[in-house]
């Protein structure tokens, strides 16, 4: 009988202790879904690494893809991914890139966008692209039509076999909310704080099997964490919190202000609780992937992957 009590006891401590809120754990084991899968198209940012593409993020529910942000290179490195250049993903054949979202109007988040308009549509898209974007987004997607308007004249009025509608754009200017929903996807849109920008957003996807939130550019943000706490994937941009002490002193100041670091991050993901952490937009400085996860999970100690491009989660 007294083991049996103590038994009890054991057991009831053990259950009180899993429902305290300790920032180091994760919430749940993380497992791939058949329905949602994350793909990194880049993961780089402004410095022209070849190892690291533009910052590009496709979102793939039900064979629909999902566009957010458009660093240089979007759309061989979707090619690379589909059938028709010996991948595997249906979904990504260029012509099926319809639908994106951008975070904020940073050029490493865009230079790719007259590729993701024009490009798509040559391989015979066949409809508008429809992009969701802050201040500014229609402003820019006017000018690139305008810079591209003899090119645009020559495919339809020459002798290549081309649409009228696959060029053009519908480009929507977005707020904090509910930005986007169809069958597949409900897009929140939430703001975050990245430098001096006026307007830089995260989006949080939710899928029939899964809840993806994306950072996009952002030092630690309390809406980020507040709008995406126990969400089953966390995508974060970071920085080496050790190798910034080698930076210049301008340098130190500057990116604490525009960005995270591991130990901000590992603070933030404990607060969150994601089933996976994944790292992208990282500033490596010298470091590996595998030391800018050590610098997190010192801290935290859920499940953390530094994504490479063309990773599929």
């Amino acid at each position: 009988m007294k083991n049996s009590k103590s038994f009890m006891f054991i057991v009831l401590v053990l259950l009180y202790i899993t429902s305290l809120d300790f920032p180091g754990l994760a919430q749940e084991t993380y497992s791939p879904s058949d329905i949602t899968k994350v793909v990194f198209l880049g993961t780089g940012n402004p410095n022209p690494d070849p190892q690291h593409s533009g910052n590009s993020i496709v979102i793939v529910i039900n064979n629909t893809p999902y566009i957010v942000d458009f660093g240089p290179g979007l759309i061989r490195q979707a090619a690379a991914l589909s059938p028709r250049y010996g991948g595997k993903i249906e979904a990504l054949a260029v012509e099926n890139l319809k639908i994106a979202f951008l975070t904020h109007l940073h050029s490493d988040h865009t230079t790719g966008y007259p590729d993701l308009i024009f490009t798509p549509w040559v391989m015979g898209r066949d409809e508008p692209l429809e992009v969701y974007g802050p201040e500014g987004i229609q402003e820019m997607t006017k000018h690139i039509l305008e810079a591209y308007k003899e090119d645009i004249k020559i495919r339809l009025y020459g002798i290549e076999p081309v649409n009228n509608l696959g060029w053009r754009v519908n480009a929507h200017k977005i707020k904090e909310g509910i930005i986007y929903k169809d069958s597949n996807v409900t897009v929140e849109a939430f703001l975050v704080e990245h430098g001096s920008w006026p307007e830089a957003y995260g989006f949080k996807f939710i899928t029939p099997d899964r809840t993806i939130a994306i950072s996009g550019d952002t030092r630690p943000s309390k809406n980020l964490v507040e709008k995406c706490r126990g969400v089953d994937i966390l995508i974060h941009e970071v920085y080496s919190h050790e190798k910034l002490k080698e930076r210049t002193s301008f340098w130190q100041k500057y990116h604490p202000q525009f960005h995270t670091s591991t130990h901000e991050l590992a603070e933030i993901a404990g607060q969150i609780k994601p089933k996976l952490l994944i790292l992208y937009h990282q500033l490596f400085w010298g470091t590996s992937d595998e030391e800018l996860i050590k610098e997190i999970t010192d801290i935290y100690k859920g499940k953390v992957v530094s994504a490479r491009d063309l990773d599929v989660y």
